[in-house]
Parts: structure tokens; C-alpha cells; sequence
């Protein structure tokens, strides 16, 4: 096993040292996060085993901002590998209109992602749960065992804190996002699942690290003006991930959008200039993966972009960013090094910019826990 780094153990590296070093540590709390998985499976698999046992059981991932898109990566694949209703509902939709969101007529187990787990609205969810629906359990996934969500003592709770690397310092959420994602996918997809697989994983994120930052500086420094994301199935839920990354660390200076192949032609399309920077996550999957080369096909023949970049884990024509030995890897683990250029390109970006990537909101509207949300009392 590859030597354990964490950004704790690396030099000062500069204003944006905290950035940089919670993207290149990936590989090691991934690695972290499922050996405190494995070590604490007992007590997992115990809170979980009577409401999987329940036939209509529903299944929310829920969280605000980047904690609201692991459950948009995860719920179509939890979906269709567990064959049950696997749903992505962010906090901050449930807080405005809990009647839309809450079915009291279904035993719900709430999965709450958070990386401070202090934020307003991912408390307050979990409060307006417990009050409206009849029958609820919480599996809380957070970073920090200080936070409010960690606190909760509930018998219809469990509360898993992931490894203290993981409580990314920097304002963007990075090896946080990647490994509350890994860690839900071990527990609804099975520890001993992931056990197999893991060391796969975090070796295609090294693999994509790798000589990485040279080729993310080189892309930052072309006169792209905007950027636009595309992924289809679990890669659209990454490309919104990725179109908020960048559009965090330039400080909304660069105007990004996110699609799926297919859905982009429908309009979307339209806000492609000459000065459009296109990044589409390619799937493995047979079939989805030649919807995604034929996106891919017409826009270098629409010729309009300033550049069209695939991600992808097997060969494409034209200009690529390959994970290399993962061509034979399933989508769901493709999640893991896919974001690592998205995050990298962000990253340099901000640097080119003159942005400090740590706190790159220079007005201080927007911080790393959300402030000033007024929570409003719920009809019950």
C-alpha cells in the first residue's frame, strides 16, 4: 500500500496551500475513510439491518451545495444496484417546502451529508424530519466531530465521523466531498463491496494526479471566458459539482453551466462561444458512452468552442484527460478520479486569476459554513 500522506504532513505551500494539498491527498483519505469503514462495520451494518429489512423503505441523500451533489452522483446507481427508491433531495429544498419533500407515508432513513454538519439548513432538516414524519432513522456522514449533526444523541440515529483529514480547512469542499461520497457508497453498496475495490480507486486518483497541475495551469492560462460541464447518469451530478468548484475559486468570475450530453442540445447549447471551454465526464458504459462521443463529435464540428476536453478512462479522439487503468472500471468508481481535473483546472484558475483559493470570496458574502439563513417555524 502506497505511503499514507495527508495535507497535515505536507510543506507550506503559499496562499493556497490548504486547496492544493486536500485535492493531492485524496488517494490517502480515501484510503482512511475505508479502513475506519471497515473497523466499525459491526455498528453500522447494526443500525442498518432492520430498516433495510422494510420492503418500502425510502432512502434520502440529502445535504446543501457540494453535500447536496453526492447524493445526485450516488442516487441513480444506489437506485438501480439496490432496487430501492434512492433519492437526492438537498437541505435547503426540504427547509423551504418540507410538504413537497417529507412523505409522511413512507419509512424514511434520512442520510445527511455534511462536511462542517453545522450548516442551518442541514439541521434544520434533520429537526423537520423528526417532527413530520412518523417513521425516521438518520445515518448523519460528516467530517466533523464537533459539529451540531455529530452531536446528536437520538435513538434513531448514527452518526459516522470520518477521518479528521477529511475536515477540508480550505472554503472549497474537496477530499471532503470525495470521501462522505465513498463512504455512502460503502455503506448503502456494501463495505465488503468497496473493501474489493477500494485500492483500485484511490490508485486511479494518484494515476490522475500525476503530472496533473502542469496540464490544469497550461488549460487555466488559455482566454477561456466560461466553462461548461457535461456528464451523463452518475456524471451529471459531477458536473454540477465541478461547475461550482470553479465558479467558488474564481470568485464568480468565470460563468459556468452543467448538462448531461443529451440534455445540452435542448437550448443549453446556445452559451457556447469562441471563448467556451467544454469538459465532458465520458462513461464507460457501452451505450451511454456513445451518446457521450457523439456530443463530443458534433461540438469540435460545430467548431464555435475555444476548446473541447473529455475526461475519460478509455481512448477518445481528439484532446483527452485519461485515467489511466480504469478503462475496465464502472462508472460509479469513475466518480473518484474524474473530479481531480475539474478540481485542479479550479484550483489553477483561481491562481491565474490572482484569487487566493483558501478564501477566494474577497467581499466575505459567502463563507465556508453558511451564515445568516433565518430558519422558519413549519406548519406541522
Amino acid at each position: 500500500m502506497p505511503e499514507t500522506l495527508f495535507a497535515s504532513d505536507l510543506p507550506p505551500g503559499g496562499a493556497e496551500s490548504w486547496t492544493r494539498r486536500e485535492i493531492l491527498q485524496q488517494p490517502s483519505t480515501l484510503r482512511a475513510t475505508q479502513a475506519l469503514l471497515r473497523a466499525s462495520r459491526a455498528a453500522i451494518e447494526g443500525f442498518l439491518a432492520p430498516l433495510l429489512a422494510t420492503n418500502d423503505l425510502r432512502i434520502m441523500l440529502c445535504g446543501a451545495g457540494t453535500s447536496a451533489f453526492i447524493g445526485e452522483c450516488l442516487a441513480p446507481w444506489l437506485s438501480a444496484t439496490t432496487g430501492r427508491r434512492v433519492e437526492a433531495v438537498a437541505t435547503t429544498d426540504i427547509v423551504a417546502a418540507p410538504q413537497l419533500y417529507l412523505d409522511p407515508a413512507r419509512p424514511t432513513l434520512m442520510v445527511s451529508f455534511g462536511r462542517s454538519g453545522s450548516s442551518p439548513e442541514s439541521v434544520a432538516a434533520v429537526d423537520l424530519a423528526d417532527a413530520q414524519l412518523p417513521s425516521v432513522h438518520h445515518l448523519v456522514i460528516t467530517c466533523n466531530a464537533a459539529g451540531a449533526l455529530a452531536r446528536r444523541d437520538a435513538a434513531n440515529s448514527h452518526v459516522v465521523v470520518l477521518p479528521e483529514e477529511t475536515h477540508d480547512r480550505a472554503f472549497a469542499m474537496t477530499s471532503s466531498f470525495s470521501a462522505m461520497m465513498l463512504a455512502a457508497l460503502s455503506i448503502l453498496g456494501g463495505i465488503d463491496t468497496i473493501d474489493a475495490r477500494v485500492e483500485a480507486i484511490a490508485d486511479a486518483v494518484s494515476a490522475t494526479i500525476a503530472g496533473a497541475e502542469p496540464r490544469a495551469a497550461a488549460l487555466a492560462a488559455q482566454d477561456f471566458d466560461r466553462v461548461v460541464y457535461l456528464g451523463s447518469g452518475v456524471f451529471q451530478g459531477l458536473a454540477r459539482e465541478a461547475a461550482l468548484k470553479l465558479l467558488e475559486l474564481t470568485d464568480g468570475a468565470i460563468p459556468t453551466a452543467f448538462d448531461s450530453p443529451l440534455g445540452f442540445r435542448h437550448g443549453p447549447k446556445t452559451i457556447v462561444t469562441p471563448r467556451t471551454l467544454i469538459m465532458m465526464f465520458v462513461s464507460n458504459d457501452p451505450l451511454t458512452r456513445l451518446y457521450d462521443l457523439d456530443m463530443l463529435d458534433e461540438l469540435r464540428a460545430d467548431g464555435r468552442c475555444g476548446a473541447v476536453v473529455a475526461i475519460a478512462a478509455q481512448d477518445v479522439a481528439g484532446e483527452a484527460w485519461l485515467v489511466p487503468g480504469a478503462a475496465g472500471q464502472a462508472d460509479i468508481d469513475l466518480l473518484f478520479p474524474y473530479i481531480v481535473p475539474a478540481q485542479l483546472f479550479a484550483l489553477h484558475f483561481s491562481l491565474r486569476l490572482g484569487r487566493t483559493p483558501d478564501r477566494p470570496n474577497a467581499s466575505g458574502t459567502v463563507n465556508r459554513v453558511v451564515q445568516g439563513v433565518r430558519i422558519h417555524p413549519a406548519a406541522a
